[in-house]
């Protein structure tokens, strides 16, 4: 299904998340709990695929988004937050990421669904 990042302050959380993603096909090829962590761990790692947390310790998830594009572009973000995606006004909207997913929502297929139509739009 792909590779997988994942970019998320809460240890617990990653740690359900892998599971989650695992169990559906896909490969999580690493984790991040601050934007600069995610910054050098994800070029490194080449996924195809990172989840990212909006709010950071370090920084916000639009920042690491920006950045992640230029350092990988054929990576798809997807945002994640326990926040619901209007908290974040159209700030989502205009990021260069796939889209968002509730932690609530999360599961490998949400995720893929996320992932294909954002393909269909490219």
């Amino acid at each position: 299904m792909g590779r997988v990042f994942i970019v998320d302050d809460n240890e617990p959380f990653r740690a359900v998340a892998r599971a989650l993603l695992e169990s559906g096909g896909y490969e999580v090829v690493g984790d991040a709990a601050t934007g600069a962590e995610a910054l050098a761990g994800v070029p490194a790692a080449a996924p195809d695929i990172v989840l990212l947390d909006v709010a950071l310790p370090d920084t916000d998830g639009f920042h690491v988004c920006r950045e992640l594009r230029a350092a990988v572009p054929d990576a798809t973000v997807v945002f994640c937050s326990v926040r619901d995606a209007e908290h974040y006004g159209d700030a989502v909207g205009r990021s260069t990421a796939a889209g968002f997913l509730p932690k609530s929502a999360l599961s490998a297929a949400a995720l893929a669904l996320l992932v294909a139509r954002q393909a269909e739009r490219r």
